[in-house]
C-alpha cells in the first residue's frame, strides 16, 4: 500500500511541477502587463490544482499557504482586487514561497519561512490592493468581474479546452431575506466538472451535512430542449448556512470541484428584501429536479409536460439571436495520455541502439544478395521507424528549459538595480529531453553574465544614447541535426583589452600572446577568468562561463560568442537534436576508421592535379568550378601521421554554422550507415573535434567527427585550459 502511495504522490509531485510552470508563465505575463481575465484563470487553476492534491496527500503547510494564495486570486479573478503591479508584485513573492514549500514537500528542502508572504496576501485581501500606490481603477477596468457587467462571452472566447468561462455574482440571482451574519453559497458547476463525472448533488449534500438550507435553484439558463446540451450544467444554487460555521470548512466542500466553476461565498451583514423566486413545477424535488413517472404508458405524457414546462420559461423562437454551443474541444477525437517514467525511455531507445547495431553487423557479414534475400534493407526502414518514434516521445518543448528565465531576470533586476527585458522566441522548438535536463545550468550563468556584466546600468545607458531599460534575447532554432540555443544582450559589449589584460594577470596566456577577437573572447570561457572588480553573489568568483562551455561540450556540443562593443554580445550554444543515432559516413583518416556525420556533407571530389592550391604555410583552398573553398586536412588537426598527395585522397565538403563551406581532407569513403552514438565523457575528457564514439558492424569502436568544432580548429596557439 505504501508503495502504491508513493506512486501516487511521485504523479501529484509531477502535476506541482507543471502547475508551477503555468502560474510562473501566467504571473510573468500579468508583470508585463497582460491582466486578461484568462491569463488570471489560469494562474487560479493551478495553484487551485496545487492545494487540492496537497491537501489529499497532507501537506498541510503546503495546503495552508496555497489556500491564501488561492484566495488572492479568486479575488482577482472576480474583479474584487485590481491587478496592479503592486499586488501582482505580491503574487510573484508569494509563488517563490510556494514552489520553496512544493520542493518541502517533497522532502529535498526545509520548510520555507513564510509568514512575510502570507501577512503580505493578507493585507491584499483586507485592503483590496488598494494600499499599493496604483490606481486601482484603470487595472480594475482590465478584468471584468461579474457576468452581470460583462456580456455571455462568445464561443471563440472558450479556453484551450473548449469551456467558456462563466462568472457569476450573488447580485444575479433571487434569494430569499436572510438571517443577520447568515453564510450565503452559490454554487453552479462548469461544463468540465461534468464532462470529468463531476456530480453536483454530492456537493450539495455534503453542504446539508453542514446545515445549509437549499433557498432557491436558477433555472433561467436552461434553453429549449431542441438546444439542450446534456453536458452543460444549467442550474445554480444558493444555499445559506448558519452564521456560526467556519469559511475554511464551507471552502473544504469544493476542494475538488473543478477551477473554472463557480463558488461564490459571502457573509450577509443585513437582512435582504426578499424577491421573486422561480418557482419549479408543482412535483419537483428539494433540488429542482421534475421526477420522470415510473410507468412506461406516463412517459410520454411526463416527457410533454417537460417540454412545456421549458418552452414556457424559454424566448420565443426567432425572438432573439440564441448563439451557438461551443464545439466539444475534441469531441470523438480526444487525444489520451500516459506519464511514463524516464528511464524507461531511456532503455527502449538504448535497446532500439542495438538493434541499430545489429542491422549493421548483418549488413557487414552478409552479401548483397543475401541482405535482399532476408529482406534486410525493410528491416532497416522498420527500425528508423522505430528510432524515429522513440525520439519523437523523449522530444519535449525547450520552453521547459527557458521558463526558469523570468523569475530568475526578476530577482536578477532587484539584485541589481538595472531595469531588464526579457524577449523569447523559438519556445516551441523541440529538443532531446536530456539536453533540456542538461542545458539548465548554461542558461543560467549565461543570463547571469548578461544581467551582470553584459547590461549598463540606466545611467550609463542614458549617457550612451541607449533606452534605460536593458534587453536580454533569448531564442532557440533548430538547423539540421543541431539546435542553437542563444543568449543575446544589446549592453557594453566584451572589453577585449580588459579581458588580455586579465588573462596575462592570471596566467592563462603569456604577455606576447597574438590573439584574434575570437581567441580572446573565448577566454572568458577560462577556468577561474573573471573581470569582476568585486565579488557578489551574482558574479565573481571565476567560475560561470567555463561551467557552460563544460558542460555544452559534454553533450557533444560547444559555444561560440560574438561581441560587439558598444553594442552587445551573443553566446551561442550550439548542441545535437538528439544523443542517440545518427546518419554517418565511415571514413579512413591514415588507416583508421571514424564517422562523419551526413547532416553536413554537400559533396566529396577526388582532387586533380593543381586543384588544391597552398594559399599560405598553413592554408590550403580547393577551386570548386570557380569557387575557392578552404581545405583543413583532418590527420593534421588530429596529429596523424600522412604523407599521402592531396591527389590520391579525397575532399569531403561539408558546411558548418560558423564558417560555411570547407573540404576535409580524407583517405576513402567506406560505407553510408546509421550509428549510435555513445558519449566520451563517461571515461574520457571531452575532446574537441569528436562528438562521440560509436560500435561499427564488426565491433570495433570508431569516433564520430564534430564538423562545427573541425572547421574551426586553427593550427595557431590555443590559450592554456582552453585546450581540450
Amino acid at each position: 500500500m505504501s508503495d502504491e502511495f508513493d506512486d501516487i504522490q511521485a504523479i501529484f509531485f509531477e502535476e506541482c511541477a507543471e502547475g508551477l510552470v503555468t502560474a510562473e508563465q501566467g504571473l510573468s505575463a500579468m508583470q508585463a502587463g497582460d491582466v486578461s481575465g484568462e491569463v488570471i484563470a489560469g494562474v487560479f487553476r493551478a495553484v487551485h490544482s496545487i492545494k487540492g492534491g496537497a491537501g489529499a496527500f497532507g501537506h498541510t503547510d503546503l495546503t495552508a499557504f496555497a489556500h491564501k494564495f488561492e484566495n488572492v486570486l479568486d479575488e482577482v479573478r472576480g474583479g474584487k482586487i485590481p491587478p496592479s503591479p503592486g499586488v501582482v508584485k505580491v503574487m510573484l513573492s508569494a509563488f517563490d514561497i510556494l514552489t520553496d514549500h512544493v520542493e518541502a514537500a517533497k522532502g529535498n528542502a526545509p520548510r520555507p519561512a513564510d509568514q512575510a508572504a502570507l501577512d503580505a496576501l493578507e493585507k491584499v485581501l483586507a485592503n483590496k490592493g488598494a494600499d499599493d500606490g496604483a490606481p486601482a481603477g484603470n487595472a480594475a477596468a482590465a478584468v471584468a468581474p461579474v457576468a452581470a457587467e460583462t456580456p455571455a462571452p462568445a464561443a471563440e472566447e472558450a479556453d484551450e479546452f473548449g469551456f467558456v468561462p462563466m462568472a457569476v455574482s450573488l447580485d444575479d440571482f433571487d434569494a430569499p431575506a436572510a438571517v443577520d451574519g447568515d453564510w450565503i453559497v452559490v454554487f453552479k458547476p462548469s461544463r468540465a466538472a461534468l464532462a470529468n463525472a463531476g456530480e453536483p448533488l454530492l456537493i450539495i449534500r455534503e453542504l446539508e451535512g453542514l446545515g445549509a438550507e437549499i433557498v432557491s435553484v436558477d433555472t433561467d439558463t436552461v434553453p429549449a430542449l431542441r438546444d439542450l446540451d446534456p453536458e452543460e450544467a444549467y442550474f445554480t444554487w444558493t444555499l445559506r448556512l448558519p452564521a456560526e460555521m467556519a469559511e475554511s470548512d464551507i471552502m473544504d466542500c469544493f476542494d475538488f470541484v473543478a477551477p473554472d466553476s463557480v463558488v461564490e461565498v459571502r457573509r450577509e451583514a443585513g437582512a435582504a428584501p426578499a424577491a421573486p423566486v422561480a418557482q419549479a413545477p408543482a412535483d419537483a424535488d428539494e433540488f429542482g429536479f421534475v421526477p420522470v413517472a415510473a410507468g412506461v404508458e406516463d412517459f410520454a405524457a411526463e416527457m410533454q409536460r417537460v417540454v412545456e414546462t421549458i418552452a414556457a420559461a424559454s424566448p420565443p423562437v426567432g425572438s432573439v439571436d440564441t448563439p451557438a454551443i461551443a464545439p466539444k474541444a475534441g469531441a470523438g477525437d480526444a487525444q489520451q495520455t500516459i506519464r511514463v517514467d524516464l528511464g524507461k525511455l531511456d532503455l527502449l531507445l538504448n535497446l532500439v541502439g542495438e538493434l541499430v547495431i545489429r542491422n549493421s553487423i548483418l549488413a557487414d557479414r552478409l552479401s548483397p544478395a543475401d541482405r535482399q534475400r532476408v529482406e534486410l534493407p525493410e528491416l532497416a526502414r522498420l527500425t528508423r521507424q522505430i528510432q524515429d518514434n522513440v525520439m519523437s516521445l523523449r522530444a519535449q518543448p525547450i520552453k521547459q528549459a527557458f521558463s526558469r528565465v523570468p523569475r530568475m531576470l526578476r530577482d536578477l533586476s532587484v539584485e541589481t538595480g538595472k531595469q531588464i527585458n526579457l524577449e523569447t522566441t523559438g519556445e516551441t522548438t523541440e529538443v532531446d529531453k536530456g539536453v533540456i535536463e542538461k542545458i539548465g545550468d548554461p542558461l543560467t550563468h549565461m543570463i547571469r553574465n548578461a544581467a551582470d556584466h553584459g547590461l549598463e546600468s540606466a545611467e550609463e545607458r542614458i549617457a550612451a544614447g541607449k533606452d534605460p531599460t536593458g534587453t536580454i534575447k533569448l531564442s532557440a532554432e533548430q538547423k539540421g541535426a543541431r539546435i542553437f540555443v542563444r543568449v543575446s544582450d544589446n549592453g557594453r559589449g566584451i572589453n577585449r583589452e580588459r579581458v588580455k589584460a586579465k588573462a596575462i594577470e592570471k596566467g592563462i596566456i603569456p604577455a606576447d600572446a597574438q590573439l584574434s577577437n575570437e581567441e580572446i573572447d573565448q577566454l572568458i570561457c577560462a577556468p577561474g577568468f573573471s573581470t569582476a572588480e568585486t565579488i557578489s553573489n551574482i558574479s565573481g568568483r571565476g567560475v560561470g562561463m567555463d561551467v557552460v562551455r563544460s558542460n555544452v561540450e559534454a553533450l557533444g556540443g560547444r559555444i561560440e560568442i560574438q561581441s560587439v562593443p558598444g553594442e552587445g554580445t551573443t553566446f551561442t550554444m550550439i548542441l545535437p537534436l538528439t544523443l542517440a543515432i545518427l546518419d554517418g559516413m565511415i571514413v579512413r583518416l591514415a588507416g583508421q576508421r571514424f564517422v562523419l556525420p551526413l547532416a553536413h556533407v554537400l559533396e566529396t571530389v577526388q582532387p586533380e592535379p593543381g586543384q588544391v592550391k597552398r594559399t599560405a604555410p598553413d592554408s590550403e583552398v580547393i577551386d570548386m568550378r570557380g569557387e575557392y573553398v578552404p581545405v583543413k586536412r583532418t590527420t593534421e588537426i588530429f596529429g596523424l601521421n600522412d604523407d599521402r598527395p592531396v591527389e590520391d585522397s579525397l575532399v569531403v565538403i561539408v558546411e558548418s554554422e560558423g564558417s560555411g563551406k570547407v573540404g576535409l581532407v580524407v583517405d576513402t569513403i567506406d560505407d553510408r550507415r546509421e550509428v549510435v552514438i555513445k558519449s566520451l565523457d563517461q571515461n574520457l575528457h571531452p575532446i574537441r573535434g569528436l562528438g562521440g564514439a560509436t560500435i561499427l558492424g564488426d565491433g570495433s569502436i570508431a569516433l564520430i567527427l564534430d564538423i562545427e568544432a573541425l572547421v574551426a580548429s586553427t593550427n595557431r596557439y590555443t590559450p592554456k585550459g582552453l585546450a581540450a
